[in-house]
């Protein structure tokens, strides 16, 4: 029964061991942190197997072995700066991100606030999109359900913790955070409406959809993150240089204790 609980919150409690190392400086809890953050992305391959998403199960199972990896060089070879650095930003990016991709009431709220902010905003540039229902949007009797990665949490989350976890002065970490995850929430508001327009007035003829939302939006979107990482890299040159001592710490088996 206990292992069971465990087996099922092991997503939430190597979170907190992640959290509470980065609070009270116990680096053990890190490690131990990062092993079950390890064991959570090892459970994912089986449901994207299910729904045939390879790409998703290759993901999985990298973030998985980088989190063992990590979790070993801290328990076994000392941990570093650039691995505290990460331990924290894995915590705040995952408490950030885990609540509305785990949690429903959270997750429906989101979703729903995004589907209303999109309509609004498609209604306010004179486009005759209705709600279908729930956070169904409609054009021209073609429908867009909006679901959680149409909310941009994902790429949010990953930038508010990689910011908020690094040592650097607060007035440029506000302005990296401020570049960064309301930048990409309004960002995505107009990607949303590019994808319900082009599918509902067939842009693209029969493959609309698939064009503008897997295609066109797709790239879009990685254009505008790489734009986002540069700025907030330029107002933050610190979080370069954790990068770069991860890497090298990581290549080298373990770097010496801060």
């Amino acid at each position: 029964m206990i292992l069971g609980w465990l087996i099922t919150n092991v997503l939430w409690i190597g979170l907190a061991l992640l959290i509470v190392s980065a609070l009270s400086g116990r680096r053990a809890l890190s490690g131990f942190g990062w092993i079950l953050f390890g064991v959570h992305w090892m459970k994912q391959p089986a449901h994207y197997l299910a729904i045939d998403d390879q790409f998703n199960v290759a993901l999985s199972l990298a973030v998985a072995l980088f989190s063992f990896y990590l979790g070993w060089l801290i328990l076994f070879r000392g941990s570093s700066r650039s691995c505290d650095w990460a331990g924290s930003a894995v915590a705040i990016g995952g408490f950030a991100y885990f609540p509305f991709a785990e949690l429903a009431p959270l997750k429906g709220w989101l979703i729903e606030e995004t589907a209303e902010l999109t309509l609004f905003l498609l209604n306010a540039f004179d486009v005759p999109a209705a709600s279908g229902g729930g956070s169904v949007i409609t054009l021209y009797g073609h429908s867009v359900e909006i679901v959680l990665a149409c909310t941009a949490i994902e790429s949010m989350a990953l930038f508010a913790g990689v910011v908020l976890s690094v040592q650097a002065p607060l007035k440029r970490k506000m302005a990296a955070l401020f570049a960064s995850v309301p930048v990409i929430y309004a960002l995505n508001l107009f990607r949303n409406i590019f994808v319900v327009v082009a599918y509902g007035e067939e842009w693209f003829g029969e493959s609309s959809f698939y064009l503008a939302h897997n295609v066109i939006a797709k790239a879009g979107s990685a254009v505008a993150l790489f734009a986002i990482a540069y700025v907030v890299l330029m107002l933050l040159p610190e979080l370069l240089d954790m990068i770069d001592e991860l890497a090298t710490d990581m290549k080298r088996g373990g770097g010496e204790p801060a």
